[in-house]
């Protein structure tokens, strides 16, 4: 029987409601096997370094993903609120919403599709990728002891194809209309924060807008065209006019016009935080207007025109669906975003994203986003071990790093977790450590069989 210790076991035992008392044990071993497995995240690899190869019953483990009754959702209501309780206790919080892709073939995954592939394509040249688009919805947080923004995911959702929704007599959900949904939720479990959503381009949708700026502590910052057409408010209507009531001012120059014309007048900022963690000097130029297209809702916004003083990056403009953010405040919260694409990275390099392998589509919706939440799971059991430790950081004649990275992270808690729950038998002042073999098998197992 697995005997937790007590740092892991507080943090656990939040989820332990969710489950049987029987499924709780397996979830514990698929969980912390999970986080000492070095390869592909299956059950079976699990199994192995956790020294139970000889299990006979194994199925009884992978009835956890695929049969036994416990919600994901409630799952991420509690990671949300021991991430929020952790790492922003006060002040407004900021959500990253993205979405990825995870590669994945075969007749039986009827959720798959055919999707761009972000990573492998580029403005000229355009690469498709058959698998799963899952829409995740990360914390951007400041973590303490990293001294940086971390994306902490605290909930992620399937966004199957539209064929697939077709084959199924569903009907099709957009990937904006999924993150309103995600949006309204968090605004639920949350209700006494302001909440600031980040977000590229895909999700610049004027209805999405629309609805964001008419919810109350709620707030949308992405990226904004260039060519938008944009109005004033709309002026007062006098007293006694007639006709249908307007829905937008005159028209006001689109950023592309700002940016062409040389007589705007530009405002330097320093944004904190830039693209790579240092402070970079941009020039900007903002206005609040109304943002109208035919057939869609006029949407109110701070928008913000950034150039590079140096020539090195392209114009881009960004907006808010709060007038009254400032363009410092924009920025700042937007370059958050980059963060998001960090742990994507993190997550399929250190937790094995896409190398699971169920089939089942119940299994399928838990599997991954139980991988993505593991990622501030590993980051919540750092912080505790952290309280009276230094942060531990990997350095090399050849590599100097100053700040932990997840790397650092998730050794410290595998170290803990292989020193706590399996070198109890010697004695903590001696210079020599006995090791069952058993032990010795399952570390060379692990480190023999890693990839």
């Amino acid at each position: 029987m697995l005997i937790l210790p007590a740092a892991l076991l507080s943090l656990l035992g939040a989820f332990a409601p969710l489950f049987s008392r029987p499924v709780w044990k397996h979830t514990q071993i698929l969980l912390v096997g999970a986080i000492l497995a070095t390869g592909k995240r299956t059950v079976t690899a699990c199994l192995r370094v956790m020294g139970l190869s000889h299990e006979t019953r194994f199925v009884n483990y992978h009835r956890v993903l695929n049969r036994a009754r416990w919600s994901a959702l409630a799952a991420s209501h509690i990671l949300l609120r021991l991430v929020v309780t952790t790492f922003a206790p006060h002040g407004e919080l900021v959500f990253g919403l993205d979405d990825t892709i995870e590669r994945r073939r075969g007749e039986h995954i009827t959720a798959k599709g055919i999707y761009r592939d972000p990573v492998r394509s580029s403005h000229a040249h355009l690469v498709k990728a058959s698998g799963l688009r899952w829409l995740c919805c990360m914390l951007l947080a400041h973590v303490p002891w990293a001294g940086t923004i971390w994306g902490l995911p605290v909930l992620t959702a399937l966004c199957p194809s539209e064929r697939y929704h077709t084959a199924h007599g569903r009907t099709h959900q957009t990937l904006t209309e999924r993150a309103w949904q995600i949006m309204q939720l968090l605004m639920r479990w949350l209700p006494t924060r302001t909440l600031v959503f980040v977000a590229d381009s895909s999700f610049a949708v004027l209805d999405l807008l629309a609805a964001v700026s008419q919810t109350p502590r709620a707030s949308l910052i992405t990226r904004l065209r260039l060519d938008a057409e944009l109005w004033e408010p709309v002026p007062e209507r006098p007293h006694g006019q007639r006709g249908r009531p307007r829905v937008k001012g005159a028209r006001l120059p689109s950023p592309q016009q700002r940016l062409d014309d040389a007589k705007t007048v530009w405002t330097k900022l320093v944004v904190e935080g830039w693209y790579g963690g240092s402070p970079r000097e941009v020039e900007a130029y903002s206005e609040s207007c109304l943002w109208y297209k035919s057939g869609h809702q006029p949407v109110m916004m701070r928008w913000v025109l950034v150039r590079d003083p140096q020539g090195k990056l392209e114009p881009q403009a960004f907006l808010s669906t709060d007038p009254d953010h400032t363009p410092s405040q924009v920025l700042t919260w937007f370059v958050r975003r980059w963060r998001m694409e960090v742990t994507f990275e993190e997550a399929r390099v250190h937790l094995g994203v896409e190398t699971q392998r169920q089939w089942s589509d119940v299994a399928i919706t838990r599997t991954t986003p139980v991988l993505f939440g593991l990622f501030s799971v590993v980051t919540l059991l750092a912080d505790a071990l952290l309280k009276e430790e230094v942060p531990p950081v990997r350095i090399a004649a050849w590599y100097t790093k100053v700040r932990p990275t997840f790397t650092d992270a998730i050794a410290l808690v595998r170290r803990y977790l292989w020193t706590v729950c399996h070198f109890s038998t010697s004695k903590p002042s001696s210079d020599v450590v006995q090791i069952p073999r058993a032990l010795l098998e399952r570390l060379t197992e692990a480190v023999c069989y890693a990839a």
